[in-house]
């Protein structure tokens, strides 16, 4: 009898599916399977499942924000005025410079990740922001730690 270790749920096979993706999303098929030893077809059905269940979200395609010039990066707090939180929500959405968008706990209720050409391109976005709430924003000096895909063991 075969037994497999379960990870969160995901047997062996469909964690090394992940990994192998992980490193490289634009994997073919027929290369992933030849990889993990397995048919094409049974890594299709797997990928599938695993999209099917949200497991995988999608694919994405990083670029960088400098050479596409936008160097500036910045993180603003906001601590939104009283009936102002679907506004903030409706303006991040439409805000091409808002690059990621959290509703958190604290003081304040936003975490907004800004890419922007220059300061002064930060400081017409921050005016935007405040007639919503108040704003703290802190500059990217460096990233020791880029993002990184969630464990998967």
């Amino acid at each position: 009898m075969v037994t497999e270790t379960k990870v969160n749920g995901l047997d062996d096979l469909n964690v090394r599916i992940l990994t192998e993706l992980t490193a490289d999303p634009r994997l073919r098929t027929t290369e992933l399977a030849r990889r993990l030893g397995v048919s094409a077809p049974t890594v299709r059905e797997r990928v599938t499942r695993l999209e099917e269940s949200g497991v995988i979200r999608g694919y994405r395609l990083d670029l960088d924000p400098a050479a596409l010039g936008r160097p500036v990066a910045a993180w603003v707090r906001l601590k939104p005025g009283p009936g102002q939180i679907p506004r903030i929500v409706e303006l991040a959405e439409r805000t091409p410079e808002v690059v990621e968008c959290h509703r958190i706990s604290g003081e304040d209720c936003f975490l907004i990740r800004v890419q922007v050409p220059a300061i002064d391109a930060l400081g017409s976005l921050l005016d935007k922001l405040n007639v919503h709430g108040s704003t703290n924003s802190s500059f990217v000096v460096a990233t020791p730690v880029p993002p990184r895909p969630v464990p998967l063991r």
